[in-house]
């Protein structure tokens, strides 16, 4: 009988195709892991490394909290919060910043005499005007030249936006006659002309407050007659939209 010679298969030529998926496979999941590598948080590594020290008794446990704490970061809600009010008391005071200086140039000439003072704090800014400049002693009707002076003021604040308080100061001195029985009536009457020429002047009622201090509040000695004259003073005070937050008292 004839002896059946052995053929043998046929050679696929597409079969290189396995191992090229293979490989493209491992290469798409090599890319993936370090794709994933690049974009570990660092301060969670830290964490997650330290929590494992622990774990395995690598390190003291009070050590590993202190680290833990330390790269903790702030709560993101908290940060923003604080980051905002912080640009909006910066821009606050840039904004009185720039009010400050036109009060201080539309005064100008009373600044150099040293009949105004134009100064800037946590509070807002403040005109302080000798009385001198604007009433006759013991009255508190406005004279006629600081009409002029109170109306180029009231024409800087009318489109303002602020609260304003008008605080009037005497000296020690005390006053009784029939229109004025102390000088807390004769402060509060001194403010209170201001306000409303600010008012008549444009500025809205509801900005403006009238406060009489009579001699409470002393900026200079009144034991002469210039420490005196540098008490009676009309203070306009434009008050800052975001004044410095109240800081709690602890109880011991």
């Amino acid at each position: 009988m004839a002896r059946k010679k052995y053929e043998e298969p046929e050679e696929h030529q597409d079969r290189w195709l396995v191992s090229y998926a293979d490989f493209i496979t491992l290469l798409f999941a090599f890319f993936v892991v370090m794709y994933a590598v690049s974009v570990v948080n660092d301060g969670k590594y830290r964490v997650l490394s330290a929590s494992l020290g622990d774990a395995f008794g690598g390190r003291d446990a009070q050590a590993a909290k202190a680290e833990r704490t330390e790269v903790e970061p702030p709560l993101p809600l908290a940060s923003m919060v604080a980051r905002r009010r912080a640009e909006a008391t910066r821009r606050e005071k840039e904004r009185l910043a720039a009010l400050a200086r036109q009060l201080s140039n539309t005064l100008a000439p009373l600044v150099k005499t040293g009949k105004v003072r134009v100064t800037q704090s946590g509070r807002g800014v403040s005109v302080e005007i000798n009385a001198s400049v604007l009433f006759d002693s013991g009255d508190a009707r406005l004279n006629g030249d600081s009409v002029e002076a109170l109306r180029a003021v009231a024409g800087l604040l009318k489109d303002d936006t602020h609260a304003i308080q008008v605080e009037g100061h005497t000296d020690n001195i005390p006053i009784a006659n029939a229109q004025f029985p102390s000088n807390w009536e004769l402060s509060a009457m001194r403010a209170s002309s201001v306000v409303r020429l600010f008012i008549d002047s444009g500025v809205a009622p509801e900005r403006l407050t009238a406060v009489g201090h009579a001699a409470t509040e002393p900026v200079a000695a009144n034991e002469d007659p210039l420490g005196r004259a540098r008490n009676r003073r009309v203070a306009v005070t434009i008050i800052s939209a975001l004044p410095e937050p109240p800081t709690e008292v602890p109880t011991r």
